[in-house]
């Protein structure tokens, strides 16, 4: 894991002079990054907790580098994703998150060289050279998210893939209910639902909860009249 006690050592060197979008809804790595960030005077940071702030904070600031939990964020697949990122061609985008999928690996990495890539739980020193790079004009993907792209085979889209199980926590997600709900109602602990989610993530090849339900209806895993998108 990253140790972000060590982040003042490392901050002096980061950063060049820039506008930063914080678009990272963890509170402790948000405030860690804007921090590191701040060591720099000059720099100015913004937070954005949803999209439509973030793409207000972009008009204003079009060469802006955000720094994006996609997970975490309010982006509904990686097609918006990219939507975004085109639609502000001068910006760049430092993707900071705990798992991706190698399929939206590929997307961001092959469709646009706007877009760095760091794990959370990587070195710190991936995220000292993804803000060295950016503040070049470069970009910078870690080794963890290489070897992802390199490794995982694309996931079976089969519509027995999912257990009973994960297939009635994703008509509970579809119905909005939180984590803690689907873990009372099924009298199970946080930590196993958490569990069956990111298989379910991992399994489908996504990477939000909205994204689970839009395959889900694809596959015909659950009645579209009965669920809300």
């Amino acid at each position: 894991m990253v140790d972000y006690s060590k982040l003042r050592n490392f901050a002096p060197k980061l950063c060049e002079m820039g506008t930063y979008i914080l678009a990272d809804n963890q509170e402790l790595t948000r405030f860690a990054l804007e921090q590191l960030i701040r060591r720099n005077e000059d720099n100015i940071i913004y937070i954005a907790k949803e999209k439509g702030t973030l793409i207000q904070q972009l008009k204003e600031h079009e060469d802006a580098v955000v720094v994006l939990d996609y997970g975490l964020f309010n982006f509904t697949d990686v097609e918006q994703l990219l939507i975004v990122s085109e639609r502000f061609a001068l910006s760049q985008w430092i993707i900071v998150s705990e798992e991706l999928t190698s399929d939206f690996l590929r997307r961001i990495i092959y469709s646009s060289h706007q877009f760095s890539v760091v794990f959370k739980d990587g070195a710190l020193r991936d995220i000292r050279d993804a803000l060295s790079a950016v503040s070049r004009h470069e970009r910078f993907i870690c080794q963890s998210a290489l070897e992802v792209i390199l490794s995982e085979q694309p996931e079976s889209k089969e519509t027995d893939l999912l257990t009973a199980t994960e297939t009635e926590i994703v008509k509970s997600i579809a119905q909005g209910k939180t984590t803690r709900e689907i873990a009372a109602e099924r009298f199970s602990s946080l930590h196993t639902i958490t569990t069956h989610r990111k298989n379910i993530f991992r399994k489908l090849g996504v990477n939000t909860a909205h994204e689970v339900i839009k395959f889900a209806l694809r596959a015909g895993l659950i009645d579209s009249s009965e669920f809300y998108i």
